[in-house]
């Protein structure tokens, strides 16, 4: 039994989406300077970011205090007067960093869609060297399209804010008894329900820049035609995206974990080791993540191979006929 799991796939059969992931993570594997460059695009943007937050949020403290804010005074052992002085920290504050968010993240959603367009540009580039004919830079049009993608995803996380605003107010009051099941259940259930629904939609946008690239085509004709792949490359598409981002929610609590190993031993640790598991959580969750955003990459690139290379040399491959 354990010998015919391992027999590889004929190539006239059909393969699901995932059943080739464990090739492609082989492949960038082997290849570290695609997860290296990705991670370097990333950084790039995201280490003078988190600067810059860190920067404002002294500055803010500077001038009002977390004493003032009543923060110190929190009632930690008594969770709903905690939440709602939390509540009451966060109202002190809002004003201030909302006036820096209104600066900052135009700015910020700049410099990641112009990083990001040339640097993805950049990785498909060295992933497919030999690729003929090379995929082209084009970082224009691959900014536009990293700008849209970050369109859809401020819009996603919209809407979770507005679920998380709803259950609240439906579950937590000053009126009566807050119902923590129910408020519960419902947190997780949107959330889960939001994170699936991005999956589901978002591949469109991270496909179109493959059209861009490899077929060559306008940037407004790449966004329509990612709507128009057909069934089956539509299918295959979707489902490395919900299974990438459910390894995607692997990590985070793997990470977690491992945020939260030492906190038993944190008497005997010091505050010291805590802030460094922290730290090295963080850095575990960003590296894993840019290397299966890679891994995701060649998949799309694979199947549009299969399903749209010009030469449909592979399409038969898979079981569907030219």
């Amino acid at each position: 039994m354990i010998a015919e799991s391992l027999a590889p796939v004929p190539r006239n059969a059909p393969v699901r989406g995932t059943q080739l992931l464990v090739e492609h993570m082989g492949f960038i594997m082997k290849r570290p300077s695609l997860s290296l460059l990705e991670i370097g695009w990333r950084w790039l943007v995201g280490i003078p970011l988190l600067w810059v937050c860190w920067h404002e949020w002294q500055r803010i403290l500077a001038v009002y205090p977390l004493s003032a804010s009543g923060y110190l005074t929190i009632n930690s052992q008594n969770p709903w007067m905690g939440v709602v002085q939390l509540a009451d920290v966060w109202s002190y504050y809002q004003p201030h960093v909302f006036a820096v968010l209104r600066w900052l993240l135009p700015i910020g959603a700049l410099a990641w869609a112009v990083v990001s367009g040339v640097g993805r540009n950049l990785v498909l580039m060295r992933m497919e060297r030999d690729r003929s004919p090379r995929i082209p830079f084009r970082p224009v049009a691959m900014i536009v399209l990293q700008a849209a993608w970050l369109a859809l995803l401020s819009l996603t996380f919209w809407l979770w804010w507005l679920s998380m605003q709803w259950t609240a107010a439906a579950h937590i009051s000053t009126q009566g008894e807050p119902d923590l099941v129910g408020f519960s259940v419902w947190a997780i259930f949107l959330s889960l329900g939001v994170f699936t629904a991005w999956a589901l939609i978002s591949w469109a946008l991270s496909v179109a820049p493959l059209l861009v690239l490899l077929e060559r085509r306008p940037t407004l004709s790449a966004l329509i035609e990612s709507l128009r792949l057909g069934k089956d490359f539509t299918s295959k598409l979707t489902e490395v995206n919900l299974s990438l981002g459910v390894v995607k929610m692997s990590i985070i609590v793997l990470a977690m974990v491992f945020s939260a190993a030492p906190v038993p031993f944190a008497a005997e640790l010091g505050g010291g080791v805590l802030h460094a598991a922290l730290a090295a959580s963080t850095v575990f969750y960003c590296v894993a993540n840019d290397y299966f955003q890679v891994v995701r990459l060649k998949a799309f690139v694979e199947f549009w191979s299969i399903f749209r290379s010009p030469t449909l040399k592979h399409r038969t491959s898979m079981g569907h006929p030219a």
